[in-house]
């Protein structure tokens, strides 16, 4: 069994979840993952390994080698230059606006395709 599987089942038990079900509620087929249990294979394709870091909040970097678990102290310290002192509210706030960016951006697009 690769230690990438081990990570994800961890993550899987962790949020009270399947392998199974996480492969479907992400779209990954189940025989890319029992490579991975099999020991056949080391590594996932890009894209399932970035949907699977996105859906548990972990980076890609994680999942290959088991560092930085928690990325949101990278991006504590990235937006604030430092993470001390640096309380939920502000970081929810901060995830906030950036949400507030992104639905204004879609709008524009899909107003400029409606044109």
């Amino acid at each position: 069994m690769s230690e990438m599987y081990k990570r994800i089942e961890q993550l899987c038990k962790e949020n009270n979840m399947s392998v199974s079900q996480m492969c479907r509620e992400l779209s990954i087929t189940r025989s890319c993952l029992s490579e991975l249990s099999k020991g056949r294979t080391e590594r996932l394709s890009t894209t399932n390994a970035s949907k699977i870091a996105d859906r548990f909040g972990v980076s890609v970097q994680y999942l290959t080698d088991g560092k930085e678990k928690n990325i949101d102290e990278e991006l504590k310290f990235a937006l604030f230059n430092g993470s001390e002192g640096v309380t939920d509210e502000m970081f929810d706030e901060v995830r906030q606006f950036a949400e507030m960016v992104r639905l204004r951006e879609e709008a524009k697009r899909r107003k400029v395709g409606e044109e």
